[in-house]
Order: C-alpha cells, then structure tokens, then sequence
C-alpha cells in the first residue's frame, strides 16, 4: 500500500512539473561578420573548370550573443546587385559551420554564367557572406567583388542531348529525337545521318528545352543548323567543357579481314547508327598451323575535307576464338591505334567459316558500341 502511494504521489509531481511555464526563450542576437579577408577585392581569376581549382573564401567569425553556434552562406549577386535576390547563396565549409568556403573553378563558372558573364568574357561577380542564428540572418558589414575570366565552354553542362529537326532520321518531332551517347563528362556524340534542311539539339525531348546549334566548329545557345549537299552519315560530336564540335563524316565502314590485310566486305548504313551486310560468305584462309580468323574494321572517314582511316577492334590484343558462353563484352568496339594488321583484331566463332552470315556494327546511344555476327 505505501508503495502504491508513494508512487501515485511521484507521478502527480512529475504531471504538475511537466505543466509549469516554459520561461526558455530563445537568443538570437548576434553581431554580424565585420570583415571580409579572402579573396583581395577585385582579385583576378582565371577559370578553369576541368581541374580541381578552387578560391578559397574567407571571413572573421559573426559573434552570437549567448555564444552558441552561427552558419554562415556565402552570397554572390551581379557586380552592381543589392544581394536582395542574389544569384546564388553557397554554405560555407563544414556544412555551413566554418567561417571559409572553398568553392570550385566548375561552380564559380557556373554563377559568373548566371551573372551574366559570357564564355570567354571576363566581368566581376560581387560577393558577401550571410551570417544566420536561428530566423536571424545577417549580411556582412561590407562586400566585395572578384574579377574571373570564363573559358569557351557552358557554365551549365546538360545531363542529357539530342538531336532534332527536320534534317535528322527522326524528323522534327521533338518527343522522337535522337539521344546523344555521353562518352565522358560534358562530351556527347551520335552516329547519324542528316539531309538537307535544318537542326538543332536539345536538353530534353519534351516541354520547353534548352536549344544549341552548329556554328563553325563551336556550339551556341539557340537557333538552329542548316544541313546541305545531300543524305550523308556523320558523327557528331558536342564537348560542352569548351564549346567544341567535330564533325567527322563517315564515308564506309568495312570488314578488315587479317590474314589478307583486306577489306572482306563493306558494309552499308542502315539508319539509327547501325552499320550492316547479310548473307555474306566467310571463309577464314588456311595456314601450315589451321584456319585463321582474325579481323576488326576500318572506318573511312572525312575531317574538314581530309580523308583517312580509323580503326575499331577488341579491348585486347590478342584473343581465343569465342563461343556460345563468352560474355557481350566480347564484340564491344573499341577505338585501336593502327600498330598493325594482326593486334586487337577480333577472332570469328568457329561455325562462322564457310557461312553466310549478316553482321552488323551498332554505333548507338541506346548500348556499347558492339557488333554481332550471325550465322545463316
């Protein structure tokens, strides 16, 4: 019984306790940053966003009242803007905690772009740190300015390309544009055919996408290309880090056959990056030691008017004959150096020889860069 009300009696205390006044009220007074001190006003940068440079950002510390923790953004606005909407607004080091902020060449790039600044033009971004305790924030009591020089190249690279319009294989019907193959970071590229007429690329296949054009050799935002001279295939390729395009038609693709230093047959474009022959006799030649089967492909292609050669051909330069249990990866394409007629050369399945067969090279978006043989 004691117990029982010994414990009803703590209970009712802890109750009573629980409904007293919360008087805790919350400190957010706080003195803001007095002074900026990296980088030099008006210092002068020269970006480079393919490397890993940065500008560190520094500041003396904002002080709060109770001494409790303060976070810190960095602001950045147009050299002759108010930081009233500022053009971004970056948390510094440590997750808003450290009074430094080390921010990248790419995304310094990216905010002199939003300012207005073009590629390969050179203007001042204005910059100041907001210091924030709790709905509390307060900017610095002074700003400054950094002086960068853009390179040719897109502040914002796109995730994804394609191609459209009524000179393409897909027409101009946007939601069936052509997707480009992003081959490394901020290059893309597609194997196509165009005809006459006009072009262009986009950032996605519906809504309201950002469009690029051909000019020259550089890309622009907007407008569109014109294509002339008739039905050809080319590969394009787009490097938005500097603004690049190359143009490389493709002019045939055939069959090298090794053992005869030959073409053995060509090939013929068939739409949507594929390359094909069918029904085609293989016949591997005899040598003292067996059969030998060995081949890859040459590509002919054109450069601003200047005709040569580039070759495709296995990841390793030598291989075993496959079979039905060797892995895809297999028949991948791979660009090879032309050291000679025998290295990464592919070897045919042994029910190949004296068969007809279609193969077919795939240059697409959509998979590797493969081939496959099939035998009749």
């Amino acid at each position: 019984m004691y117990k029982s009300l010994s414990m009803v009696t703590l209970l009712v205390a802890l109750l009573a306790g629980g409904c007293k006044k919360d008087d805790y009220k919350l400190n957010t007074n706080m003195q803001p940053v007095d002074k900026l001190t990296a980088p030099l006003n008006n210092k002068f940068t020269k970006l480079q966003p393919a490397t890993s440079a940065s500008v560190l950002f520094e500041w003396d510390q904002a002080r709060a009242e109770d001494g409790s923790l303060v976070l810190y953004e960095v602001a950045f606005d147009k050299e002759d803007g108010d930081f009233s909407n500022p053009i971004a607004r970056v948390p510094s080091d440590g997750g808003g905690v450290q009074n430094k902020l080390n921010l990248s060449h790419k995304d310094l790039n990216s905010i002199a772009g939003k300012t207005g600044i073009p590629a390969l033009g050179t203007g001042k971004i204005k910059w100041t740190v907001l210091a924030s305790k709790g709905f509390n924030v307060q900017p610095a009591k002074e700003a400054r300015s950094i002086e960068v020089e853009r390179p040719n190249g897109f502040a914002e690279i796109p995730v994804d390309v394609f191609l459209t319009g009524d000179a393409t294989e897909a027409g101009a019907d946007l939601a069936q544009a052509k997707k480009l193959k992003s081959v490394t970071a901020g290059v893309f590229e597609i194997y196509t055919s165009l005809k006459d007429g006009k072009y262009k690329f986009t950032d996605r296949n519906s809504g309201t996408p950002n469009v690029f054009s051909l000019d020259g050799g550089l890309i622009r935002e907007g407008g569109e290309s014109t294509h002339a001279g008739g039905t050809k295939v080319y590969r394009l390729r787009l490097d938005f880090n500097n603004a690049a395009v190359t143009v490389t038609e493709i002019t045939g693709i055939g069959l090298w056959f090794a053992p005869n230093d030959q073409i053995m047959h060509e090939l013929s474009y068939a739409g949507n990056g594929t390359w094909s022959f069918t029904d085609k006799v293989i016949t591997f030649r005899q040598e003292s030691w067996g059969r030998d089967e060995r081949y890859k492909f040459r590509l002919s292609v054109k450069n601003a008017g200047t005709d040569g050669f580039e070759w495709f051909g296995s990841s390793n330069a030598d291989n075993n004959r496959p079979t039905s249990a060797t892995p895809l990866s297999f028949w991948e394409l791979r660009p090879i150096p032309n050291s000679d007629r025998w290295n990464y050369c592919y070897k045919f399945m042994t029910e190949v020889d004296t068969r007809p067969c279609d193969v077919h090279v795939y240059f697409r978006a959509d998979r590797a860069y493969t081939h496959e043989v099939i035998v009749k």
